[in-house]
């Protein structure tokens, strides 16, 4: 995918036919807001296959995390408290 086209807010607001059409036929269209991405605009048929895309599962998430290896220490201390007054 090639460089996302932006638009103003208002610009959109004004243009959204080509918005929605140039969303259609060339790709994601982006909206800004105050200078910054706000939200993108993309086909119905390229948010299906997004949406539907598989997350994978919670082993799946620690096994590609950046922490893989690395050796923690859960040994927990054997103090058992303090003594109070009651």
């Amino acid at each position: 995918m090639g460089a996302m086209t932006k638009w103003q807010l208002q610009d959109a607001k004004n243009r959204l036919s080509e918005l929605v059409r140039n969303a259609r036929e060339q790709g994601p269209q982006v909206i800004t807001l105050h200078g910054a991405d706000a939200v993108v605009v993309v086909a119905a048929d390229e948010y299906r296959k997004i949406a539907r895309q598989p997350r994978g599962s919670l082993v799946d998430f620690f096994r590609r995390s950046p922490l893989v290896g690395i050796e923690l220490n859960l040994s927990r201390s054997r103090d058992s408290g303090r003594d109070i007054d009651l």
